[in-house]
């Protein structure tokens, strides 16, 4: 099969033949059909993740099973399926409490081993991680779950508790900040987008943001406070940085909840944050981390009806080859929506 190798941290990404994924014992071969362009992939790429190299990256895809090993009882070749960016083990105790996200056994395509910047992947505990995607979703719009919008999902309802008619602030407007604008809306929440780049806020701005904030050179927290009259009730951090994320939590109102999305590395490990605030203001200060495929149920819903449309993030579709050349460059670039590459072009 083709696909995107690299074989050095922060070094070039090539595009080549690799041998065919072989479907593990419980698990499965998924034929990529689509799959994410991440600024997580960004953040392996250029060392931030434990990687073992040579290395395919990538970790949100849709496409249908191409074959699956022993041990699988619910799902056949030729199934419509996407997954989780975090696949539990299915033993654990937090997997049986439906809590894969966080299970201390998991795998992530992409990070522990071969992602989906190739032509096929390999997943673990198939009847566990797979999820069916239903006919009236594209096999596009699904590849924009698995990390950036069941992410956003995750966090805005099962983690913030977004009510309706509350301020939200979303500081980052790519992929999973343009999805956290979409659901916070489909939630009935008043949205404030924040991003330096003015068209990404113009995107934001056709998904339901109510306001927008350019972030260059702007003192975020105060303009927040401005319009919402004392700060917002829920902050996401949706690029993750020290600046991104003290502006989120800055941005909030006393007894607020701020989500943090953005992955933040350092070389120490620990990541600044305003904690000074979070006590004097009774700050809650939440991490959100995917979602597992048993929870996906509603948000395919939701999706079905209408009342989400994932396929409004995606941008533009790549090849693998141009792909190579767009991941290096993430931290640097700003562009409105999802890349979404088809590793078949």
């Amino acid at each position: 099969m083709r696909a995107m190798i690299m074989d050095r941290i922060a070094g070039p990404l090539t595009v080549t033949e690799v041998p065919d994924p072989v479907a593990p014992v419980g698990g499965a071969v998924i034929e990529v059909h689509a799959t994410g362009l991440c600024r997580s992939d960004w953040h392996a790429w250029v060392g931030h993740d434990d990687i073992s190299l040579p290395h395919v990256p990538g970790h949100e895809f849709a496409g249908v099973v191409a074959s699956f090993g022993p041990g699988v009882d619910r799902w056949n070749v030729g199934d419509r399926v996407t997954v989780p960016f975090v696949c539990g083990c299915g033993r654990c105790e937090w997997c049986l409490a439906g809590d894969a996200q966080v299970c201390p056994n998991q795998q992530q395509p992409g990070f522990t081993h071969w992602g989906s910047f190739a032509e096929r992947v390999a997943i673990h505990a198939a009847d566990r991680n797979l999820v069916a995607v239903p006919d009236q979703i594209s096999l596009e719009s699904a590849a924009a779950l698995g990390c950036r919008f069941a992410t956003a999902y995750r966090a805005l309802t099962a983690r913030a508790h977004l009510r309706a008619e509350q301020w939200v602030v979303i500081v980052g407007a790519g992929g999973v900040g343009l999805s956290a604008v979409m659901i916070a809306t489909a939630l009935g929440a008043r949205v404030i987008a924040v991003d330096r780049s003015a068209g990404a806020l113009e995107v934001a701005r056709t998904l339901g943001a109510e306001h927008v904030v350019l972030a260059d050179g702007a003192d975020v927290p105060a303009a927040v406070h401005g319009l919402t009259g004392g700060g917002a009730h829920v902050s996401i951090d949706a690029v993750g940085s020290e600046q991104t994320c003290a502006d989120a939590v800055l941005s909030l109102r006393r007894r607020g909840r701020h989500v943090q999305i953005g992955l933040l590395p350092s070389a120490s490990g620990l990541s600044a944050v305003p904690m000074a605030r979070a006590i004097a203001w009774e700050l809650d200060l939440l991490g959100s981390h995917g979602m597992a495929a048993e929870d996906y149920a509603g948000m395919l819903e939701l999706i079905t009806r209408g009342a989400l449309r994932p396929q409004a993030l995606i941008g533009r579709t790549v090849s693998l080859a141009e792909a190579a050349a767009l991941l290096p460059v993430m931290d640097s670039a700003s562009p409105a929506g999802m890349t979404i590459i088809d590793p078949r072009r």
